[in-house]
């Protein structure tokens, strides 16, 4: 199996595409291949309970479905730590999700750990 990396940086302006990132990386975990996520920009407010809880794709799901799969399947979320200080989002925000806050040489690494990368 292999190594997916799937980097997300929409948010919820565009619940169909952030959405989309989730289902591909769920899709993904569910065939048996690795999964790491890394959320940057409008995307790191994606993790917030709130949001989360609201924000359907339109044909691609729900984001809470999405991430409860991912989370259970042992999928490894990153949240870039600047993004979220930007915009005023902490890991306590994230409602006891699992992330690591990283900054921009963790996605670099990741990128050449993955056998493969989509961005959303």
């Amino acid at each position: 199996m292999a190594r997916l990396l799937v980097h997300i940086a929409t948010g919820y302006e565009n619940p169909t595409r952030a959405a989309l990132g989730l289902l591909v990386a769920r899709t993904a975990l569910e065939a048996g291949h690795t999964v790491d996520l890394f959320l940057a920009g409008d995307a790191v407010a994606l993790l917030r309970p709130a949001t989360l809880e609201a924000a359907h794709g339109i044909g691609t799901g729900s984001l809470r479905e999405h991430v409860d799969v991912l989370a259970a399947g042992g999928a490894r979320f990153h949240v870039s730590g600047m993004s979220s200080k930007a915009r005023g989002v902490t890991a306590e925000d994230l409602g006891g999700l699992e992330v690591t806050m990283a900054p921009p040489s963790r996605l670099v690494e990741l990128v050449f750990e993955a056998d493969r990368v989509l961005t959303y």
